[in-house]
């Protein structure tokens, strides 16, 4: 597990959501990770079940499929989202545990594979508590493929992460496919195609594919559970500085009004991608 703070000060965990604002909902992650950046807010994690959205990647974002490939999400019912981090599109949907951990960045060399590790481990661990054979590592054929999925059994994925980095701060999240996997089927299948990426279907799980009966709040107890044999933590909200300060992100999420991503870093700053991250310097 990522280690805390030299303070001991526990995490804050948040499960709230915002439904029917899923653009809003992603810019509160992000002004959580200004937030910590800045030392305006504690440690902080959200788990919390999601909208039905598709959260694109800037890398989609530049593909000329991007827009076709927006449109056949929203036609099953899917928003369309940018998220933070890099990789590829992934659905998130009410039968789903989204997770997001802003923390603060100590700027070691190795600190993002540590963070991949640390937290692949956490949720891998969490999902076997509930009776799952989690494992680290990427399904071939997967969507949004990266070495730091936990799948079941080495052949249905379950979780995608990505990683975001800005000086002071690092947000790791994703989301857990809990229930409904053939959701995630019917709608990354026309995405992915407009986009014009491989992926096998087959590969798309959910837990509830290997214990049914799982929900998503019984893998956010474990989570918590786990959480709590390593590190203190205590329930919060997202507060009114970080809602306004969400409100001044809208337009990074917004694919309508930023469908390139045009230029997503702060002045002066520098965006590279990896596997799973982005980091900004």
């Amino acid at each position: 597990m990522v280690s805390g703070p030299a303070n001991g000060a526990p995490i804050r965990v948040v499960t709230e959501s915002f439904p029917g604002r899923p653009i809003f909902d992603t810019a509160v992650t992000h002004a959580l990770l200004r937030q910590v950046a800045e030392g305006d807010c504690p440690e902080t994690i959200r788990l919390y079940v999601p909208d039905d959205i598709v959260l694109f990647s800037l890398l989609d974002a530049r593909r000329p499929g991007f827009v076709r490939a927006r449109q056949a999400g929203q036609a099953c019912g899917s928003a369309a989202v940018l998220r933070l981090a890099g990789g590829h599109a992934a659905l998130f949907h009410p039968q789903c545990l989204a997770f997001s951990w802003a923390m603060p960045d100590s700027g070691e060399r190795d600190a993002i594979q540590k963070r991949f590790q640390s937290i692949s481990e956490w949720l891998r661990s969490g999902l076997s508590q509930v009776g799952v054979d989690a494992r680290i590592g990427e399904v071939p054929g997967e969507y949004c493929p990266g070495e730091y999925s936990v799948n079941a059994e080495g052949r249905l994925k379950l979780m995608g992460v990505g990683q975001r980095v800005v000086r002071g701060a690092a947000h790791i999240g994703g989301v857990i496919v809990v229930g409904d996997s053939q959701r995630v089927k019917n709608v990354l299948r026309p995405v992915y195609q407009a986009l014009d990426l491989s992926w096998d279907p087959e590969t798309a799980g959910a837990v509830e594919d290997v214990v049914p009966g799982v929900h998503p709040t019984d893998v956010r107890s474990a989570l918590l559970d786990h959480l709590g044999n390593q590190r203190d933590w205590t329930t919060g909200r997202i507060d009114p500085a970080t809602r306004r300060r969400a409100e001044s992100l809208l337009d990074w999420h917004d694919p309508s009004r930023s469908p390139r991503a045009n230029a997503t870093a702060q002045p002066g700053s520098k965006i590279v991608t990896l596997q799973d991250s982005t980091t900004e310097a």
